[in-house]
């Protein structure tokens, strides 16, 4: 039987005639802790077309008009479909160069993922796998978006174990036709996007499935784990509706993303860091020192916890998880679910250190995990604990761009 990879083409939609910089906006899940972001963002989008009008942030998501602004995004999304603002690349594949905003370059090629190949369960031995625990209660929300959307906006980003350089990097970039080149706005950097042709197109398909070879597991979630299975759980009940009914071609069966090398120097794991609000501060440290076993002895697991301006330092000696981010977030979840308070999360030290100075916040530093570590600890361990990691400052991550139909 002959084996395919899970990353294939797709029919790819762009925008014409418009503004870029405008048009391009940062991942839903970002700046969720502040508003200042989302409000300037408005105000420099106006009334031009963009993917702020298609996705909603996370930011709203408990807002209480969030049903009508889930109405307007897919009124839009009908509204630039009619208006033929898109131009559809059909069998596609795109080479993104993207220039980070510390000046690093990050490659990756937009494609499509087989949604049948990929399972977010633990235990899971599919082709894509998720790399940090799947939060089931985060679905919902983003699944009443998706149910009557015709698009779907990617913000996924999946990473392929290339140590040898052999699916991206090897690319004739100079000879492809170049479908856009901008700045992205509120300091993402820069992005460029080349066509690839149908040799390139086969070139990458041989390259994944030559590194798939003895692979245990070939491609992990970098960013967009929830996004992915939101398309996941649509495609199957699409399945569960129509049940018979020839699926297997739907384009909700595949979903649009960006694949990138783990082993790209632009790539940096970062920590996520914890803010928990609505709390007392004193009555959370005793708790968790408590809990944890925390003091000023070093051990394997560190945290640094944040309040009232003043920053401490602490050692976990009764490890509830086999990393620090593990053992912090099992006591958390329990803590607010007990006592009460939210937990949000927090890329950046000094955005988590300027939030925790407001009253009822404690916030929590940790410690980065090595990004060779995460292939070998996905298949070992399986998913590891939910926003383990990051890959980049907030404003370098994925911004909406490209668009596929998800409809017949």
């Amino acid at each position: 039987m002959e084996f395919h990879t899970a990353f294939r083409s797709a029919d790819i939609l762009l925008p014409e005639s418009v503004d870029m910089t405008k048009w391009s906006v940062v991942a839903c899940d970002q700046f969720t802790g502040e508003p200042e972001y989302w409000d300037r963002t408005e105000k420099i989008v106006s009334n031009a077309p963009s993917t702020l009008r298609l996705t909603l942030p996370e930011i709203y998501l408990g807002s209480p008009d969030v049903d009508k602004r889930i109405e307007n995004i897919n009124q839009n999304i009908e509204s630039y479909l009619s208006a033929g603002i898109f131009r559809e690349y059909k069998n596609s594949m795109i080479y993104v160069r993207r220039v980070q905003s510390d000046g690093k370059i990050r490659e990756g090629i937009v494609g499509a993922v087989d949604l049948e190949e990929y399972d977010y369960r633990p235990g899971s031995d599919s082709q894509i796998r998720a790399t940090e625990a799947t939060v089931t209660e985060r679905i919902p929300p983003r699944l009443k978006i998706r149910k009557d959307a015709p698009l779907e906006l990617p913000h996924i980003m999946i990473l392929i174990d290339d140590k040898e350089n052999s699916v991206i990097e090897p690319l004739a970039k100079e000879s492809l036709p170049k479908l856009y080149d901008f700045t992205l706005m509120r300091g993402g950097g820069s992005i460029s996007g080349y066509l690839l042709g149908e040799r390139e197109i086969k070139a990458v398909d041989g390259a994944l499935e030559r590194l798939s070879v003895g692979a245990k597991m070939l491609f992990a979630m970098g960013d967009g784990n929830h996004s992915l299975a939101t398309a996941k759980e649509h495609y199957e009940n699409l399945k569960r509706e129509h049940p018979g009914e020839e699926l297997s071609n739907h384009p909700a069966r595949y979903a649009l993303c960006e694949i990138v090398n783990l082993h790209s120097p632009a790539l940096e794991f970062e920590a996520i860091h914890r803010i928990v609000t609505g709390v007392d501060p004193i009555k959370l440290e005793q708790a968790i020192k408590e809990e944890l076993g925390l003091d000023d002895k070093p051990s394997e697991q560190k945290l640094v916890m944040v309040h009232g301006g003043a920053m401490v330092t602490y050692y976990v000696h009764k490890p509830l998880s086999k990393l620090a981010v593990g053992s912090l977030q099992q006591f958390l979840d329990g803590y607010v679910k007990n006592v009460g308070g939210s937990i949000d999360y927090i890329h950046g030290e000094d955005v988590l250190i300027r939030l925790a100075e407001k009253p009822e916040s404690v916030g929590f530093i940790l410690q980065p995990m090595k990004k060779s570590e995460l292939f070998g600890a996905v298949v070992a361990d399986g998913a590891l604990p939910r926003k383990t990691f990051s890959m980049g400052h907030a404003a370098d991550k994925r911004y909406y761009l490209e668009a596929k139909k998800i409809v017949r």
